[in-house]
């Protein structure tokens, strides 16, 4: 059913596309047959609407993967560059958060482990909205800021990095991944965030470890330690699916002979503050100087060649397996 609902919206969208240019056209050639610059103003706004929609036709088609269309759970860590990536991993936290917002779509921000002098270690959440992990993928890797420290009493330029990891929500029905319980260390401890009445003053945080992986997720910002640790199991489950989902895809990039990119380790994007201000991503070659819109979740068009350049590897792979 919800195969049926998803594929029902995409009808409406390309039929309510269909008829706009249907009517724009109409109205376009009463405009040239009675020369009125009334309805040919009316044309002209028409197509900046039609133009909007096209975009996210364009948005549909792109994100058509097996799980494109799912929420996000979305990890972000601080790299190299102490005190500067903590706080730069705040930042990218932050950024993801305000397109969230932009989108309209709910952010539940599960587990945050706060730096040493400021920033944060590492943040993980969940973001609910349609199409979110489609889009989100566009993040997935290390980020590098270049900008004047505001910790270095000299004011030097410093490096810092911080990565991005997207995976999709699994329900449990539709995972295959088996949990057994010798693989799992379950540590409990005291919340640190904010939280109501109980939350910081019991240990009702639950940190998983996946011993096999080393994979480790958190939560604590739901109310007592069971809820923690369903949310906490539905986090794993969800990444050793995704990790299971890679590891087929890079057997058949070997099959293929292909390279396949790394995303951890592999810088992505780069965000320059000083001495100029750019931000660039480095796969696609689509860079801006706002700055400061992309760092308050302005990050649409840096998604969107991202899509598209994807779309093209991808079809040119696929014409190379053909031959």
């Amino acid at each position: 059913m919800a195969e049926l609902a998803a594929v029902e919206d995409d009808l409406r969208v390309y039929d309510r596309f269909e008829q706009s240019l249907s009517d724009l056209t109409v109205l376009n050639d009463l405009a040239r047959e009675e020369d009125d610059q009334d309805t040919a103003a009316e044309v002209a706004a028409g197509l900046q609407g039609l133009s909007r929609e096209l975009a996210e036709l364009e948005t549909r088609v792109l994100l058509s993967g097996e799980h494109d269309a799912r929420d996000a759970v979305v990890t972000v860590h601080a790299g190299a560059g102490g005190t500067d990536s903590q706080d730069w991993a705040q930042m990218l936290e932050r950024m993801i958060l305000r397109w969230a917002e932009r989108h309209g779509f709910k952010a539940d921000l599960h587990d945050e482990q706060e730096g040493e002098e400021a920033g944060v270690r590492s943040a993980t959440m969940t973001i609910h909205g349609t199409r979110a992990y489609g889009l989100l993928t566009s993040e997935r890797g290390v980020h590098r800021l270049v900008r004047i420290s505001p910790f270095d009493a000299q004011s030097r330029r410093h490096t810092a990095f911080g990565s991005i990891d997207v995976v999709p929500v699994m329900d449990d029905t539709e995972t295959e991944v088996a949990i057994a319980d010798e693989d799992l260390r379950v540590d409990v401890y005291r919340s640190s965030g904010p939280g109501g009445q109980g939350v910081n003053t019991t240990d009702s945080a639950v940190r998983l470890t996946h011993l096999p992986t080393g994979i480790v997720v958190a939560c604590q910002n739901e109310r007592s330690q069971l809820q923690n640790k369903a949310t906490a199991m539905a986090l794993l489950r969800s990444k050793l699916a995704e990790l299971e989902r890679e590891k087929r895809a890079a057997e058949l990039a070997a099959v293929r002979g292909e390279q396949r990119e790394v995303a951890w380790g592999s810088q992505v994007r780069s965000y320059v503050l000083h001495p100029y201000q750019m931000v660039k991503d480095h796969r696609t070659g689509y860079e801006t100087g706002n700055t400061t819109s992309v760092l308050d979740g302005d990050i649409d068009d840096l998604m969107m060649s991202f899509l598209q350049w994807r779309a093209r590897r991808e079809a040119v792979a696929a014409q190379g397996a053909e031959a």
